[in-house]
């Protein structure tokens, strides 16, 4: 079953997705503006958070290390942690992330990755203590990937985190319930700048349909929206 998935992004006047670019303010900062984001993060009570590879290369630094020898690993799926508290999903469809680490902040670490994915990088992920999920058809399966991360793990409340693009995908197909947004005083302006919702030349307006739910004023001059979704 699907998780109830709510989109919690945070951004300036202009909606541009680098914050380290993003103007000051007296009522705050970069730190203290991540900082109340996080709080708002906390407060949603997901069971996971999902973002795409460009997001989750912070986080995984490591260098290709597959085992020397390995039987075929499992696919579709290979789950190390299904009692952790909490999941971080990378999304990850070629498989370039190499981590070390099995957690991220104590979230267990599980990988979608695309059909094509080489078994070296499945063994090098089990080896490693990381649980997967591979795509069976000829492309990353969202909605897919969600029923298995809702059944095997039992997530039912997940916040997506990704860059314009991820969160442009998961809005296109149909997949977030909720926008959880944090509006902060401050403007990028730049340019040709990346923004928090991405839908290509087709942009997103023929695909959601939103409704303000509530709206609330937060530390740092922010403001913490959040919308309903529905289809178009």
């Amino acid at each position: 079953m699907k998780p109830h998935v709510i989109c919690h992004m945070m951004s300036p006047l202009d909606g541009r997705l680098a914050v380290a670019d993003w103007s000051g303010s007296p009522q705050g900062g970069f730190d203290e503006r991540v900082a109340e984001y996080e709080r708002v993060h906390d407060s949603l009570e997901g069971d996971a958070w999902l973002a795409g590879r460009v997001t989750m290369e912070e986080f995984a630094t490591g260098e290709p290390h597959p085992p020397a020898s390995f039987d075929k690993p499992a696919r579709p799926h290979h789950f190390a942690g299904r009692e952790a508290e909490g999941y971080a999903i990378a999304v990850d469809p070629h498989g370039k992330l190499h981590w070390t680490a099995p957690d991220i902040e104590g979230d267990h670490v599980v990988v979608a990755l695309g059909p094509d994915v080489l078994d070296a990088q499945l063994a090098e992920l089990a080896a490693d203590g990381i649980s997967y999920v591979v795509a069976t058809g000829s492309s990353l399966d969202l909605a897919g990937m969600l029923d298995t991360l809702g059944r095997e793990l039992g997530i039912k409340r997940l916040l997506l985190e990704g860059g314009g693009g991820m969160n442009g995908a998961f809005l296109r197909a149909g997949l977030v319930d909720e926008i959880s947004l944090v509006v902060f005083p401050a403007i990028d302006g730049r340019s040709g700048g990346r923004t928090i919702f991405e839908g290509g030349d087709e942009g997103l307006a023929d695909a959601v349909s939103l409704t303000l739910s509530s709206c609330e004023v937060r530390r740092g001059g922010g403001v913490h929206l959040r919308y309903a979704v529905a289809g178009r």
